[in-house]
């Protein structure tokens, strides 16, 4: 039997600051199995038929949803629980004869079907969603390329940025086991929520002891799952419930204030488990001191700054736009048109530009630029200061001597992967990705240069930004620095951007969602080189199917992506792609040094870089000059900053209600009901995920997907139409009042 070691329940006795905080490494042993059985195994028949079939799956219909008006992201636990009565059967159906190919000897049906087994599936899956994502991000390049800016591309040429993205972060994530996997500080709180459905998937449970994790998690999804109808389609107000602006109808400043997607959300609820989850991911996974952390850099963003920029102080012309809006403007506050600044090349035109007018921001978007100049370098302080030390000693091989967890003795026992088997798929990459800019040149504007200063922003800021997500469940995003870094380079470039982008910063994301899933491999001792070639087969195959169907899709819809030749019901509007598109705009085709450079609206933000450096060393000091004062290390100024993260396209409420979440379960259960936070608050998240996300996909593929859509008052969301209006005197928008 698998041994847990239980801690007493919060009201059992006194309770330290320490104890009421689920945010260190003493939870890990709460939920992960503390015994390992070495002879089950792992890379079955079942196992491979299994991986392969859900990775496939999963990347072609979120390939496919990706370009739809409702875009629809199908993550892996849908699998994840799919294939276990799928499995049980292959268990019961398949000969357990022993067949010999090519002197390789196996069975396709060795046994049970295991929990290791089942682990090792489900990474394969994970290559399904592109590693969180749904689809790879350089899909969003590609159709940016065809779609938008109408350049022909070589399929190849396509494949291999697809393929190098993927597999540069798969050699990132080898070379950063040792660092993010190994140690115990490494946790990776959202690891925990996989790890108890897995358990409550599995093990059986003596029945006196109340309700089995399994029974609650069943229970929990069939609600889950059948509530998501009235938010998902039968009553979608749900999502954002905006009662201020059915108290002040005619109202602009209360509608700014009050409205759920376009104003600072204060007063409007969401009770849709998607909106709460959809941005910041499970607030039940993410410790309560990031919590807190979020929580207090949101208020002050949210509630403090921006009304200030924008009501008192008319920050960078703020009145003449709206108060929260992520599409571009002129200088009279109507939308900015950015075909007439391009020329054929789809360069800019700066005599157009210079007539037509400068391109402006709502101040909630431009304060959203300036937090993440802020984040980044936050993020490389803090790790510096406070994980710095312990770094240089790893880095020195000081790891061999350090004191090791259970985990990591047991998994001492299996044969390890060699690290220069890592080391051929990042080298491998970097130089196809060299290729790449030599041979299609033209397609891709990005020199051979711009792709190995890429590849140096990655290397700096992959280990801090690790680091902070193995510790907080939060990944501090620096999408914008490695744009404003190519954009003053190379001005003008709109797909250099994107492409240095992606070669920059969204490895990073595939680099540690590959480490996420070996540390879920660590937790649950699958043998690390069935890992490997788990991830890099369903890699490769992920890539391959992913390209294999937008392609197919962008060269055999008629108009993909354009709205204006488009019919009006069509569905191929491509939203999620105008987005990567509008950012190739600011930072590739306008360019940062407009911007933010000399004579440029917000070139005050950039003091944010400096200011963001600065911010955590008071903390450190403070930390050791009181190191009795446990609670000073738990403030967290990168995680702070990302309470502003998002935004847009998340909204205020969106994140008010994940902060409200969090704080009820992480904090409040946790210290007034610790037993049951134990039992069941992983199994929980999991479950409302499930059931949201199996209703999701019924009511695309059953109704919305078939245009079958429901028009009554309950269907109108937010009904703000005032909160998008400009409150500046002179300013005329169509359907806003002229002050």
């Amino acid at each position: 039997m698998i041994n847990i070691e239980m801690q007493p329940q919060g009201g059992d006795k006194a309770v330290d600051e320490e104890e009421i905080m689920p945010c260190s490494v003493e939870e890990v042993a709460l939920i992960v199995p503390k015994t390992d059985d070495p002879t089950l195994p792992v890379m079955t028949f079942r196992a491979w038929f299994l991986g392969l079939t859900s990775c496939m799956l999963l990347i072609f219909l979120n390939t496919f949803f990706t370009y739809r008006t409702q875009p629809l992201t199908i993550s892996a636990i849908l699998m994840q629980i799919l294939v276990l009565p799928v499995g049980k059967f292959m268990a019961k159906t398949l000969p357990n004869k022993e067949f010999d190919f090519l002197g390789w000897k196996f069975s396709l049906n060795p046994g049970p079907f295991n929990m290791k087994e089942h682990v090792i599936i489900t990474v394969f899956a994970n290559c399904g969603v592109s590693l969180g994502g749904g689809d790879a991000y350089s899909i969003g390049a590609i159709t940016v390329m065809k779609a938008f800016y109408k350049q022909s591309l070589n399929f190849v040429c396509a494949l291999l940025i697809v393929l190098t993205t993927q597999l540069l972060g798969y050699g990132y994530a080898g070379v950063l086991r040792r660092y993010l996997v190994d140690p115990l500080e490494m946790w990776w709180p959202a690891n925990l929520a996989q790890v108890s459905l897995f358990r409550a998937l599995h093990e059986k449970e003596p029945k006196n002891t109340g309700l089995t994790r399994m029974r609650f998690f069943l229970i929990v999804f069939v609600a889950s799952f059948a509530y998501y109808a009235l938010p998902g389609y039968l009553f979608p107000m749900l999502t954002f419930f905006s009662w201020v602006c059915w108290a002040w109808p005619h109202n602009i400043t209360a509608q700014q204030i009050g409205s759920g997607y376009h104003g600072l959300g204060i007063g409007a609820f969401t009770f849709d488990w998607a909106g709460i989850s959809a941005y910041h991911g499970s607030p039940l996974v993410t410790p309560w001191s990031s919590i807190l952390n979020i929580g207090i850099g949101f208020v002050m963003f949210v509630y403090i700054i921006i009304p200030l920029c924008y009501w008192k102080f008319n920050t960078f012309d703020a009145q003449k736009f709206p108060i929260f809006s992520n599409k571009l403007f002129t200088s009279s506050g109507l939308k900015y048109n950015t075909d007439k600044v391009l020329t054929p090349q789809y360069d800019l035109n700066v005599a157009a530009y210079d007539s037509y007018g400068k391109l402006f921001l709502s101040p909630l978007f431009a304060m959203s630029i300036g937090s993440g100049f802020a984040r980044i370098t936050a993020s490389i302080t803090h790790v510096a200061l406070f994980h710095g030390s312990d770094i240089l000693k790893q880095s020195k091989s000081a790891m061999k001597n350090a004191k090791l967890d259970i985990h990591a003795k047991l998994m001492k026992s299996y044969k390890q992967v060699p690290d220069w088997w890592y080391y051929i798929l990042l080298i491998g990459s970097i130089s196809v990705s060299l290729l790449i800019s030599f041979v299609w040149k033209d397609e891709v504007q990005l020199p051979w240069w711009g792709v190995l200063s890429a590849f140096a922003l990655l290397s700096i800021v992959i280990l801090p930004i690790g680091v902070i997500q193995a510790t907080t469940n939060q990944q501090p995003g620096y999408d914008m620095i490695a744009q404003f870094i190519i954009g003053y380079v190379l001005p003008g470039k709109p797909i250099a951007n994107l492409l240095f982008k992606i070669y920059g910063r969204i490895s990073s994301v595939h680099a540690l969602s590959f480490v996420s899933d070996l540390k879920l491999g660590h937790y649950m001792k699958i043998p690390p080189r069935c890992m490997y070639t788990a991830q890099l087969v369903g890699t490769l195959v992920a890539g391959v199917v992913n390209l294999g169907v937008a392609w197919w899709m962008l060269e055999n819809i008629e108009n993909i992506c354009d709205v204006e030749a488009l019919h009006p019901d069509s569905q191929w509007t491509c939203p999620k792609y105008k987005v990567t598109f509008d950012a190739s705009v600011i930072w590739g085709l306008i360019g940062p040094e407009r911007l933010f450079g000399y004579g440029g609206m917000y070139r005050n933000l950039v003091w944010l870089f400096l200011i963001g450096a600065v911010l955590p060393v008071p903390v450190w000091l403070l930390s050791k000059i009181f190191p009795d004062k446990k609670w000073i290390r738990l403030i967290n100024i990168p995680v702070l900053s990302f309470g502003f993260g998002g935004m847009p396209p998340a909204t205020p409420t969106n994140i008010a209600s994940w902060l409200l979440t969090g704080a009820i379960f992480n904090y409040l259960v946790f210290r007034y009901n610790k037993r049951w936070w134990q039992k069941y608050n992983y199994v929980l998240s999991a479950a409302l995920d499930a059931g949201t996300a199996f209703m999701g996909v019924l009511l695309f593929l059953a109704l919305q997907n078939e245009g079958v859509n429901l028009k009554w008052w309950g269907t109108h969301v937010d009904n703000c139409p005032l909160a998008s209006c400009p409150t500046a005197p002179g300013i005329a928008v169509k359907g806003c009042p002229v002050f």
